[in-house]
């Protein structure tokens, strides 16, 4: 399983593409892509990835792609409500009801985009639509005696990516925000892997037979 941008998918790497799936079948591989949508999984960000699948070809019939799920995300104001309050800000409950949509893509883990920042002046809009400051991530949860538009911690956006509580991310600021800003996300990632690993199961368990 390799993850790309949607660019990936774009006419001027129609050749690229082709020499890929090329240079698999020489390898007994078939491969297939799809563009998934993180929110689709429940990540509460707009996130939109190829995922490519590569699998032997006697076993591609075994593999299906994930089922989306059937309702929406949280929105970023329920995700991150119980964050924000941690230091006892009294603006949290006011400020999650703004929140009421999916974050934008977080962007900060390539080397265009490396900073520790929620990204370029239209991201940053979309960003303070939501009652977010943009232009750098905070080191901690706001202060009780907090005013005005709060910013994210590194542990924020990891949960918008869709970390688990307590995922460890190591380095200063900078560099756990490059890891998290880089990141595929966890539940779509996990999603992918469970039907890849059906179809793994469905040849260990003709190998059984064989045997």
């Amino acid at each position: 399983m390799i993850e790309n941008v949607r660019g990936f998918l774009s006419p001027m790497f129609e050749e690229y593409r082709l020499y890929l799936k090329s240079e698999f079948c020489k390898l007994g591989y078939t491969v297939d892509w799809r563009l998934l949508n993180s929110s689709d999984f429940g990540v509460p960000q707009l996130r939109p990835r190829v995922v490519i699948v590569a699998l032997k070809s006697d076993l591609v019939d075994a593999f299906d792609w994930p089922e989306v799920r059937p309702h929406n995300p949280s929105t970023v104001g329920e995700t991150l409500k119980e964050m924000m309050a941690a230091n006892g800000w009294p603006g949290a409950e006011r400020w999650a009801q703004q929140a009421n949509d999916i974050a934008p893509t977080i962007v900060g883990g390539s080397k265009k985009h490396g900073g520790p920042d929620l990204g370029p002046t239209r991201a940053r809009k979309a960003w303070a639509a939501l009652g977010v400051e943009g232009r750098t991530i905070a080191a901690e949860a706001p202060a009780a005696d907090f005013c005005g538009m709060p910013r994210l911690t590194v542990d924020m956006v990891a949960r918008l990516q869709g970390f688990p509580s307590g995922w460890q991310f190591y380095g200063r600021k900078t560099t756990a925000y490059r890891q998290v800003g880089n990141a595929f996300p966890p539940p779509v990632a996990c999603a992918v892997a469970k039907n890849i690993r059906i179809a793994l199961s469905v040849q260990k368990l003709f190998r059984a037979k064989v045997a």
